[in-house]
């Protein structure tokens, strides 16, 4: 009588990789960028090749310039030469760690206009206090988001994003009054482009539609935007029925 028992037991923990999580809360869906912003350049500061391939296909959709560090030394020679807007920093690296490139970096002058983000498996306070402290602009814990990223780089840079919801609300509005957003302005562009559009749509080629879309983005925006939604939505009908629908006013 009143006696127990004691047990003891390991448990093995393992090194956190980047990885993608789905949140509970659900994320707003990008098409892409809207018009009429710079090319922006970012620096990925990660020694492990995974996490780097996460972030490269986080990014390289949107047609960021993209270039990688695999130690924190050439994170460093990276930024002094091609001067990134933003670096995605990890914390833990060979050769020259993430906190002593940060301050190498915020140290000076030209350093203070970088963004730097920090990629931290560390989830106690304390070591968050000390990543802004040494100078890092934010902090974004492993294994992160996708929409944290794409929050990071609103938040910082002030990119602009196209999102499906609003994309939808142009598209609904449009399918009200018959006519979609921008139509007017069909009728300066090429015949051929228009020629070319509807072979790449009656053949279902998404990524050549997307490519002619592309090329009339900086003259008609709102075309571009309500095309690329259409395309993205498999919407290829509207799309013809639209181009044929100039042809009709063209020949009037």
């Amino acid at each position: 009588m009143g006696e127990g028992s004691a047990f003891e037991f390991d448990v093995g923990i393992g090194t956190t990789e980047a990885t993608l999580v789905v949140s509970a809360k659900p994320e707003r869906s990008v098409l892409g960028l809207l018009p009429g912003q710079p090319v922006f350049r970012l620096l990925v500061a990660e020694d492990r090749e995974t996490n780097r391939r996460l972030l490269l296909k986080v990014l390289e959709p949107f047609g960021f310039e993209v270039r990688e560090a695999v130690n924190g030394r050439e994170a460093l020679q990276v930024w002094e030469q091609w001067n990134p807007h933003l670096i995605w920093m990890d914390m833990r690296m060979p050769v020259m760690d993430g906190h002593e490139v940060t301050r190498r970096i915020k140290a000076t002058s030209k350093g203070k206009s970088t963004v730097i983000v920090a990629l931290t498996a560390s989830a106690f306070e304390e070591d968050r206090e000390r990543m802004l402290a040494e100078g890092c602009d934010d902090v974004v814990r492993k294994p992160f988001r996708r929409a944290e990223i794409l929050d990071m780089l609103a938040k910082h840079l002030g990119i602009r994003f196209l999102y499906a919801d609003v994309a939808a609300a142009y598209t609904e509005r449009a399918e009200e009054q018959r006519e979609l957003p921008g139509l007017g302005a069909l009728p300066s562009l090429s015949e051929g482009w228009v020629t070319q559009l509807k072979q790449a749509t009656v053949k279902a080629d998404l990524s050549r539609m997307l490519s002619l879309i592309g090329e009339i983005r900086q003259e008609s925006p709102a075309v571009a935007n309500t095309l690329e939604a259409l395309a993205r939505d498999f919407e290829y009908k509207r799309i013809l029925s639209w181009l044929e629908n100039r042809e009709g006013r063209n020949a009037t």
